[in-house]
């Protein structure tokens, strides 16, 4: 059936006549022209935009060395860093320029990198991301400046890295339950980096706190409960099993570490060489040490030994000032340089020469068998 041209015209000419009879709204864009032209349009969002330019700077970069010189390191400091972790040359260059942003919000400097990368080499090749902001704002509270956070990601960057739901809000809080203020707690976290991953305390560990005697209110306070918190409860028993070999009570030796709590550090092998010079060499009696806990703290052969030497020598040579009785103690605590100028150099110049190649030769006195020396690693020291 073909239409007849008359009823085109028709049906055209009644939508002209209801077009004028009837009013509709002007739309918005009928103020402006509009070109129609054959083009393509992109659905992204402006995020998405601004992802896809950082995406083609980060493409002009060729590799993470360009990468990294952009951010700012020098080529000694690139070549430091690829020393310690060379896999960071085939990283991934837009997760690598994201993870140097955060670090640069941060305020870290192409050294301050360098030193965390010897630190962790694996720290860009971690999520640094995870609950950052979260985390970054937690951590000004705590630390209480930028330059005191900073200090303390350089000297453990892991604490950008450790669960921060699961593991360092439960510690923080912990020791704050335990009476350590956040005031203390900050220098214990910057001189014990692993602070944060190997505190626990059990009911054994809380006792041992208690026996110590040390109120909340003593300076000694936080360096015993951080350092029996990161210590095993196995190798404290064996501490104090060392020290009751050498004649001590319980009672003692816990009055030891609560006023010496840097006792609670030292190996076994260091307590036993150094209660065994004191007593044999020395003459003195084992409870020497309750009163002046250097006698453990102090080196064997580069202070206790050498010292002795030369108290020896000057006993022998007749000279004053002599190294007795309280006087040994008192040279035994005193820096090497303040040693030196009060028992060697104040004698005349041939003398003091002879004093002072005794005290090399006693110091160039190696441990014996030293070298072959079977080394056993059973983890943290403490």
């Amino acid at each position: 059936m073909k239409s007849k041209p008359g009823a085109c015209i028709k049906v055209w000419f009644q939508f002209v006549h209801l077009q004028k009879t009837v009013s509709f709204p002007p739309s918005p864009l009928q103020k402006f022209p509009v070109y129609v032209s054959a083009t393509n349009y992109s659905t992204l969002s402006q995020a998405q935009v601004g992802n896809s330019v950082k995406d083609e700077r980060i493409e002009q970069a060729n590799n993470s060395v360009e990468v990294l010189r952009r951010w700012g390191c020098s080529d000694d400091d690139i070549s430091k860093i690829f020393l310690r972790r060379p896999s960071l040359r085939n990283a991934d260059l837009s997760h690598l320029h994201s993870k140097l942003g955060l670090l640069r919000g941060l305020g870290l400097t192409s050294n301050d990198l360098v030193k965390i990368i010897n630190c962790r080499p694996r720290f860009l090749s971690c999520r640094i991301n995870r609950c950052f902001d979260e985390r970054l704002d937690y951590f000004m509270t705590l630390f209480g400046s930028r330059e005191v956070l900073l200090q303390a990601i350089i000297r453990n960057p892991s604490i950008l890295l450790y669960d921060f739901h699961e593991r360092i809000i439960p510690v923080i809080a912990l020791y704050e339950g335990l009476g350590v203020s956040r005031v203390d707690l900050i220098p214990m976290l910057l001189s014990r980096p692993t602070l944060i991953p190997r505190s626990s305390f059990d009911e054994e560990k809380r006792e041992y706190i208690r026996k110590t005697r040390v109120s909340k209110d003593s300076k000694m306070f936080k360096y015993v409960v951080t350092l029996v918190g990161i210590s095993r409860s196995e190798t404290i028993r064996q501490k104090v099993a060392n020290l009751e070999k050498f004649g001590f009570s319980d009672d003692e030796v816990w009055g030891l570490f609560g006023r010496s709590p840097l006792v609670l550090t030292l190996s076994i092998d260091k307590v036993q060489r150094n209660m065994t010079f004191v007593v044999g060499t020395m003459k003195l009696l084992a409870n020497a040490v309750l009163q002046y806990p250097f006698l453990l703290l102090n080196n064997l052969e580069a202070v206790l030994r050498p010292r002795m030497i030369i108290a020896e020598k000057i006993q022998e040579m007749g000279l004053s000032p002599s190294i007795k009785g309280v006087n040994v103690f008192r040279a035994l605590r005193m820096k090497e340089k303040r040693f030196l100028a009060v028992f060697v150099n104040c004698h005349p110049q041939e003398v003091a020469s002879e004093l002072m190649e005794c005290y090399r030769d006693a110091k160039a006195i190696k441990r014996l068998a030293e070298a072959s020396k079977r080394r056993l690693r059973t983890g943290f020291p403490f």
